[in-house]
């Protein structure tokens, strides 16, 4: 009847729980914390939206936790020491938490292993449906295509799918109290300061399971047809949740398995299958985590100096000059998310019309994202710049006008994010600088709102031709 101690990490929840399951079926006493990791806080700013919605899914769970008359052990600090350290304190002879393949992960949790010799330390999976070593092809390797991946993913649901898919009920009743429990602290304790954080993730997973909820009862079912256009309420918005482990990715997919065939809950679940894929690849292939996985495109030569920074200048803050690329960005720097549709459309654009790579990209991205993915923001860079798993061919270029007029045809989020181009018309909105004068409304182009900073023909064959070394071997 031993303590065992729960580490939180991406689980960020007390339902359907991998680790507290675990913990909590083996009769001894059960404690939980949560370590503030100093080695990724530190790097960040002072108002990072994420460490906000971290201390709210705390916060959610530490009321929980005080009606159960337990509570959550916080800390701030380095986790390769506070860990043992707690397991020491509590005397705890097992540690249990969610296994993670990032590398810092992997090399946090080795060096945790390490300094508890004579302590069993458990890992569980929690972060995906189906991970690491799980779906291999018949010849054993893991998969580089998606659609395989996919089949094989159906495949073993159809046959495990009560198993993988069982809810993972954690008897919470095995939770003890513990006078290291002293409370959450403050963000100002923690060295930071409140934000715009939206207010749809301030509610930890007791929110986050209503807006499954709604999403699943209102809007899952034309998921497919609205999911690509940005102005329309669309997509489930539980990413973040999702990243931080508000909700188990179990629980998308008992809500999307037993309608996939119907198109909205299809698509939706493709979407959590394109993550799972995504994770296999990082454990099979963690240097994608510093270079492309198909390696004969690291030949590619990208532009660098005074004239590529101010590109990228331009593209981090939304004076590109094509409208749909900049309302993007906007909507980013903003609110912390990025549209599905417009994260390809500014993804291609930065690669393959400002001929800037990919990685800066991806750590602009990883800055500002809420839902920051290492594993899911690398696949997708490496799609959009061609060189990752089932990626686009390099010869496809989104043409950002072409796009903006099919997924956002009156312009209406152009208009949300970019309220200078308001007066335009429908028309001139997606191209100011193709407009005539009548059209735009008294817009000065140059001045209250920038020219396009490349054009798009001539990007493109630039891009066709900075690829050309890859398709000459």
């Amino acid at each position: 009847m031993t303590p065992t101690l729960v580490w939180l990490r991406r689980d960020l929840r007390l339902h359907d729980h991998a680790a507290l399951h675990a913990a909590c079926s083996t009769g001894g006493p059960v404690f939980v914390a949560f370590v503030f990791e100093r080695d990724i806080l530190d790097a960040l700013p002072r108002t990072d939206r994420r460490v906000e919605l971290i201390w709210h899914a705390l916060a959610d769970i530490e009321r929980q936790l005080r009606e159960r008359g337990v509570g959550l052990i916080v800390r701030h600090g380095r986790a390769r020491e506070v860990i043992p350290a707690l397991v020491h304190e509590l005397k705890a002879q097992r540690l249990v938490f969610a296994h993670d393949d990032d590398p810092f992960a992997l090399a946090r949790d080795e060096a945790v292993r390490a300094a508890l010799a004579g302590v069993r330390v458990d890992s569980v999976q929690d972060v995906t449906v189906f991970e690491r070593r799980e779906l291999l092809t018949g010849a054993g390797k893991p998969y580089t295509v998606f659609t395989p991946y996919k089949n094989a993913w159906h495949k073993a649901m159809a046959a495990e799918g009560a198993a993988c898919l069982a809810e993972r009920v954690p008897n919470l009743a095995a939770l003890a109290p513990s006078p290291l429990a002293t409370g959450l602290p403050s963000l100002a304790d923690l060295g930071f300061e409140a934000t715009d954080l939206h207010e749809r993730y301030r509610g930890g997973a007791t929110q986050a399971r209503a807006q499954l909820a709604e999403f699943v009862s209102e809007r899952m079912a034309d998921y497919a047809d609205t999911r690509n256009f940005p102005a329309v309420k669309g997509p489930s918005y539980l990413s973040p949740a999702l990243r931080f482990g508000l909700v188990a990715p179990r629980e998308l997919a008992r809500a999307a398995w037993p309608l996939r065939e119907q198109e909205g809950a299809g698509g939706w679940l493709n979407e959590l299958i394109w993550r799972d894929f995504y994770h296999q690849v990082l454990h099979h292939h963690p240097g994608v985590v510093h270079g492309p996985l198909k390696t004969d495109y690291a030949r590619v030569v990208w532009d660098e100096g005074p004239e590529a920074d101010e590109l990228f200048a331009a593209w981090c803050e939304a004076r590109t000059g094509y409208p749909l690329v900049d309302a993007a960005m906007r909507q980013l720097n903003q609110t912390g998310y990025m549209h599905n549709r417009l994260r390809m459309v500014v993804a291609s654009f930065l690669c393959k019309h400002l001929g800037l790579n990919w990685q800066r990209g991806e750590a602009y991205f990883a800055e500002k994202l809420l839902d920051f993915d290492l594993a899911a923001n690398s696949g997708g860079w490496q799609w959009a710049a061609s060189c990752g798993c089932d990626a686009q061919p390099y010869f496809r270029i989104f043409n950002p006008t072409s796009q903006s007029e099919k997924f956002d045809a009156k312009g209406v989020f152009v208009r949300r994010y970019l309220p200078e181009l308001a007066r335009l018309t429908d028309g001139a909105i997606h191209a100011p600088w193709a407009a005539k004068p009548i059209e735009l409304g008294g817009l000065r182009l140059g001045v209250d709102y920038p020219r396009p900073v490349v054009d798009h023909a001539e990007a493109r064959a630039k891009t066709l031709a900075r690829y050309a070394v890859v398709k000459a071997g």
